[in-house]
């Protein structure tokens, strides 16, 4: 069911239209076509997007869907009765609902980063972005005392990605360290680890997985030879056995699924918000 295509229409980024419409999609077994129509603040351009949305649905003859966070009344309404699609607005979903709850009018507010710039947790967010850039892969061991977390593993675990969303998404100055062979012949963590031992979490991976994906970097080599995989494998997850290390397997979780997990260990008060 790959012929449908789901719009994300917002007079903001879109951002939060297309992470909670995927949300959603995911429940379906179907990979439609994404189309994301972020600063549709006019109604020049709601009639832009409707005559897109309907010029679609003549060519798959199909109803597009689109999820919608119009907070314009007018432009929404354009949207809504002009479009031949299934139109899901999902300010009207919930806010409606809690407007009418908490007893108050929300304050319709165009877009999740207006005025960001002066938001002390976005730049929390920048310095943390700016900290993981240059702690990564063992880059700099300096200031490894301000990190909230030191992921540590051989390379190609899945370090760099999980250190970056963590610092995009949840503002953690997160270093990542990678266990080469040398520490592997020293049995003991790198020595300037040792004092931040509190702070590091350790993931590990599949020696196959880890085979496969070293070799497309570096094919035919003994880094990414199988049986180098499941030596250094074997030799990090006993490491962080004996220094009392927690750790998992990023073989078959999701960068998301990673960090909450990190988050939880290390970090339990970046859970509430």
């Amino acid at each position: 069911m790959s012929n449908r295509t789901v719009f994300f229409i917002s007079d903001g980024t879109g951002i939060t239209a297309e992470t909670f419409g995927n949300s959603i999609l995911k429940q379906f077994s179907l990979q439609p076509r994404h189309v994301r129509r972020p600063f549709i603040d006019t109604e020049d351009k709601a009639h832009q997007v409707v005559r897109e949305i309907n010029h679609t649905a003549e060519i798959e003859g199909k109803r597009p869907i689109v999820f919608t966070t119009l907070v314009n009344e007018e432009v929404l309404a354009i949207v809504k009765q002009g479009s031949q699609a299934l139109v899901l607005d999902m300010f009207s979903t919930f806010v409606e609902p809690l407007e009418a709850e908490l007893g108050m009018k929300s304050n319709h507010r165009i877009g999740r980063f207006s005025d960001v710039a002066a938001s002390q947790q976005y730049h929390d967010r920048i310095e943390a972005i700016n900290f993981s850039l240059a702690h990564d892969d063992g880059q700099s061991a300096r200031n490894l005392a301000e990190a909230d977390v030191i992921l540590i593993g051989v390379s190609r675990s899945g370090k760099t990605p999980t250190s970056l969303y963590l610092a995009m998404q949840h503002g953690i100055k997160a270093a990542n360290y990678p266990l080469i062979p040398e520490d592997f012949e020293r049995r003991t963590l790198p020595s300037c680890l040792v004092p931040h031992k509190s702070k590091c979490f350790g993931l590990t991976i599949a020696p196959e997985r880890l085979s496969e994906i070293r070799n497309e970097r570096r094919p035919n080599s003994k880094y990414a030879s199988l049986e180098n995989c499941r030596y250094e494998v074997a030799e990090a997850e006993a490491m962080m056995r004996r220094e009392g290390i927690a750790w998992l397997s990023s073989t078959h979780k999701s960068i998301e699924e990673i960090a909450t997990t990190i988050l939880r260990d290390i970090r339990p008060d970046r859970l509430v918000y």
